[in-house]
């Protein structure tokens, strides 16, 4: 079973993001910030990244720069999902290394879909 890290300070985005990866047959590891995210990335293995971008103690951009120096994560899917859509911020997370943008209110298809497309 392939493993996705949701990171959301929103425990009801999690939930929701959660509900609709387990349903899909995926495990799910939940944080709720950059930083428990880190933690968590360090202790076990995991397929792809679902991060959002404002978050207390470290952000979306800045976990995925964080998680790319890693030597495990260098090839690792990792989407942003957030409510800011400008090019600006899309550009600063594929320079950090983002694989995909995706943009909050999400449809659980077409999320479903993307990781389909991105995780191994």
């Amino acid at each position: 079973m392939q493993s996705i890290l949701a990171v959301d300070d929103s425990a009801s985005m999690r939930q929701m993001v959660a509900f609709t990866l387990k349903g899909a047959g995926y495990n799910v590891i939940e944080a709720a910030d950059g930083q428990e995210a880190l933690e968590k990335a360090r202790a076990q293995h995991v397929d792809l990244v679902l991060t959002d971008q404002n978050m207390p103690r470290m952000d979306g951009i800045t976990l995925v720069k964080q998680l790319r120096t890693m030597h495990n994560f260098a090839g690792t899917p990792m989407l942003i999902l957030t409510t800011e859509s400008s090019d600006e911020m899309k550009a600063k997370g594929r320079a950090a290394g983002a694989t995909g943008w995706l943009v909050k209110p999400f449809d659980p298809a077409k999320l479903l879909d993307v990781i389909k497309r991105v995780i191994r």
